[in-house]
């Protein structure tokens, strides 16, 4: 079975939660806690020397790095569909990933972790200004188009979806950015769809 070390509060790993979910692959969550600092311990370093969640366990197979473990995913268990290997097509889909790991991280992740964790070495005046560039030009984006490529879910909406959906821990409103809101609607109705603290997940209707 496959193993998910991680931590409820981890944005990061949310998204690898969410994709194993979306795609329905029955998993282990093993909580690492990050408040008493398990993650910086002997034992876990031995299976990433990085200190950080999440980290997938497949069989032999150790992959650290959530935008990693989720192109693992997508590409071994999601096939064309979630992860294109067309060169032109997965090139559109590592942009996001890069963007995830640069604009979204500076951005609205680095504000949720100065409000929510109290990460003080942030500068909270940057990291505001770096959400909402990103989220304008997400926003902008997402006018023409119902998902980030080729019209459906990618693993690139899995990517960038958490931390733009809990900007609000980071004190960043989505209030302004109507097509966000519209396509964050729309990630909560992808079958398998999971929520976590702070990102509520659809209540299903009775029949």
């Amino acid at each position: 079975m496959l193993k998910l070390y991680s931590h409820e509060l981890s944005g990061n790993s949310y998204k690898v939660r969410l994709m194993l979910s979306v795609l329905g692959l029955e998993h282990e969550v093993i909580r690492v806690d990050l408040m008493s600092g398990e993650h910086k311990k002997p034992a876990f370093l031995t299976i990433n020397p990085f200190g950080q969640v999440p980290v997938l366990v497949d069989g032999e197979t150790v992959i650290q790095d959530a935008q990693a473990i989720l192109t693992y995913l997508a590409r071994r268990y999601g096939g064309e569909d979630w992860f294109p290997s067309d060169a032109i097509a997965s090139s559109q889909i590592v942009r996001w990933l890069s963007t995830t790991a640069g604009e979204v991280r500076q951005g609205p992740e680095n504000a949720r972790l100065y409000h929510l964790f109290g990460v003080k070495s942030i500068n909270i005046d940057r990291a505001t200004e770096k959400a909402k560039y990103i989220l304008t030009l997400l926003n902008k984006y997402l006018e023409t188009r119902s998902w980030l490529e080729f019209e459906r879910p990618t693993v690139a909406d899995i990517a960038v979806f958490p931390y733009i959906a809990l900007a609000a821990d980071g004190k960043i409103s989505l209030e302004e950015y109507p097509h966000i809101i519209a396509w964050i609607e729309r990630v909560k109705k992808l079958p398998g769809f999971v929520g976590t603290i702070g990102i509520d997940a659809p209540q299903l209707q009775p029949a």
